[in-house]
């Protein structure tokens, strides 16, 4: 009896233990730490929305019938995302967004093939895969011997070293992973299932993409893979982030060369954007490359408090790399007040590498980040920028032994006074980043100037030539210089139709519009004459029928010896500024006299 007393009493202690260690973790899997740890420590009391129950129901309907091509599910998505996700539901979006399935389904790759090619080495040597954190001093100690090639093992090939190398690099990643979240704290059954699954899908990864490899960071983005998907769908999703050029393809290498790359592209945004945080920053020695890496390489999952950890993936998932970029600004927007106070490097950067709560809490960060405005053509111009000044440095950067002489003077650097120094400084930096500006205008430049003439171009093979001459014909005043101009020249080239001075007498017969005279060549240029239609064609066709009837009057008085009209009202003086501006001449039997010529050239200057 009193052995099952005992026994009763351990089992109700070891429930109590149980409840306990169950109360110690959070809704999403963090452990309540006494201890304020600062590595370590993270904030309990989520501001996340709480779901509504009709609200739920939506976005289960809407997942139902999920098609990742269709504009219309993809707004209701993000119209989702932006209310918030709630927890239940989170792995299933995320599973829609990146498309798992059809991912596994067209690819010629098996996961648990891969996994029984990858125990091979492990039981060659001696390590299990849910104790490979324990490993690590065995898994150091074979890679040292097979690096001096005192292993007299027959396993010992260059394949074989590579897998022992990933395997320690990989078991040293998976203690720093989340060391306070319940799949991967302690040695208890459900943290050793978890370090083995982490440990498989990183492995996995490397051996289907062997150019990549593992690259530090990746721990990170799988664990959160694992904590809302299955192992499986966790390794293809991996595939997706790291393969999909819209996410993280242009983050991870072996070299870092990338996320480089990105970090110069995001200093370049912050010195556009925000060009007084940014010089104090440079003044304190803050370079972005600290802190900016982190963010990006394990997508913020350092910050405090993992509800807006969870509300960035989805955010990410949806936009992606965009995304990032927008998170890590808007909380340097946040922050900026904060740093420009501060005057030391040692307070700057823990405060950027562990932002406070205060800042990172869902309420106040998530809709920071919906309001922070930024473009995918932003990004282009950065990148744009930077690929123009890595350009320029491999162009002026010559080998010295193969410039000249003059070159080499010119090359060499000149003794600049300080105030010259701190002008060229000042250049190079610029005020408030307009250097930078002034490039991304140069690059908008060139889309505007390519786009116009794809415009003009369009335009042109649109356009008639009888539109563009009736275009023409629409502007009276080139029409009349034009004409004055070609009737000068045609009448001082033609000699028997030379101009008449004031004064003199000239005969000859008048010409009308109807000879094959100077004014039959003239009127051959008529299609810059006004189209003859509406209220002004009509006025114009008056006046000329009038003209033509009054000049055959004045031939008819000047036969007959009657008394002559001023010639001002003869058509050939006509006053119509669309015909061509002829000299008067006389006709056989009449007589121009100096105020009928002065009357004449009146006219034609009105």
């Amino acid at each position: 009896m009193m052995l099952r007393r005992r026994s009763s009493s351990n089992s109700t202690k070891s429930c109590t233990k149980r409840r306990s260690s169950s109360a110690n973790f959070d809704e999403f899997g963090f452990a309540f730490i006494k201890r304020k740890e600062k590595r370590n420590h993270r904030h309990h009391h989520y501001s996340y929305p709480q779901p509504n129950a009709l609200k739920v129901k939506e976005l289960c309907e809407s997942l139902s019938y999920w098609n990742s091509s269709s504009f219309i599910c993809r707004s209701q998505i993000e119209r989702f995302i932006r209310i918030g996700i709630p927890p239940a539901l989170r792995g299933r979006v995320w599973r829609c967004l990146l498309d798992i399935d059809t991912v596994r389904v067209s690819s010629d790759f098996s996961y648990q093939v891969c996994l029984s090619e990858i125990r091979k080495p492990l039981v060659d040597l001696g390590v299990s895969e849910y104790r490979i954190i324990s490993a690590i001093t065995t898994l150091g100690d074979k890679e040292n011997d097979l690096g001096s090639g005192q292993s007299p093992d027959i396993h010992c090939s260059a394949t074989f070293s590579m897998d022992v190398a990933l395997f320690r690099q990989i078991a040293l990643d998976l203690q720093r992973s989340f060391p306070t979240h319940r799949s991967l704290m302690g040695d208890s059954p459900e943290a050793i299932e978890g370090q083995a699954k982490l440990f498989r899908v990183l492995t996995a990864y490397a051996k289907y993409n062997p150019q990549i490899g593992y690259s530090q960071g990746m721990s990170y983005i799988a664990a959160v893979l694992l904590m809302l998907l299955g192992e499986e769908e966790s390794f293809w999703a991996l595939v997706v982030l790291l393969e999909n050029p819209k996410y993280l393809s242009e983050l991870f290498d072996s070299s870092l060369k990338k996320i480089q790359h990105q970090v110069l592209v995001f200093q370049h945004l912050l010195k556009h954007r925000k060009p007084q945080l940014f010089q104090h920053l440079e003044n304190l020695g803050v370079s972005s490359l600290h802190f900016v890496m982190q963010w990006f390489l394990t997508l913020f999952t350092s910050l405090p408090c993992w509800d807006t950890v969870l509300a960035i993936w989805d955010l990410f998932l949806l936009h992606g790399l965009l995304a990032v970029f927008r998170a890590g600004l808007t909380i340097l927007q946040l922050l900026e007040s904060r740093v420009l106070n501060m005057t030391e490097e040692a307070a700057v950067l823990p405060m950027l590498l562990r932002v406070p709560v205060d800042v990172s809490q869902y309420s106040i960060l998530i809709p920071a980040i919906w309001s922070t405005e930024l473009q995918e053509w932003e990004i282009n111009c950065m990148n744009c920028v930077i690929q123009e000044e890595t350009a320029e440095e491999n162009h002026t950067e010559k080998s010295p032994l193969l410039l000249s002489p003059e070159e080499q003077k010119e090359k060499s650097p000149a003794v600049e006074t300080p105030e010259e120094d701190r002008q060229s400084k000042k250049e190079a930096v610029g005020p408030g980043g307009k250097n930078v500006f002034a490039r991304i205008l140069k690059v908008a430049q060139r889309y505007l100037a390519d786009a116009a003439k794809q415009i003009s171009v369009a335009n042109a093979k649109m356009t008639s030539p009888a539109k563009s001459s009736s275009a023409v014909a629409r502007q009276p005043k080139k029409r009349t210089s034009v004409s004055f101009t070609q009737a000068q020249r045609r009448r001082s080239q033609n000699k028997p139709f030379q101009n008449v001075a004031v004064g003199m007498d000239r005969k000859g017969p008048l010409p009308s519009q109807e000879t094959d005279g100077a004014t039959t060549e003239y009127s051959s240029h008529m299609p810059l004459r006004r189209l003859r239609s509406g209220p002004v064609g009509r006025v114009a066709r008056r006046r000329s029928a009038a003209q033509s009837s009054c000049g055959r009057s004045l031939l008819h008085e000047g036969s007959t010896g009657q008394s002559q009209k001023p010639l001002s009202q003869s058509p050939a003086f006509s006053q119509d500024p669309n015909q061509a501006c002829v000299e008067p001449r006389e006709s056989p039997h009449s007589v121009l006299s100096p105020r009928m010529v002065a009357e004449v050239r009146e006219s034609q200057l009105i």
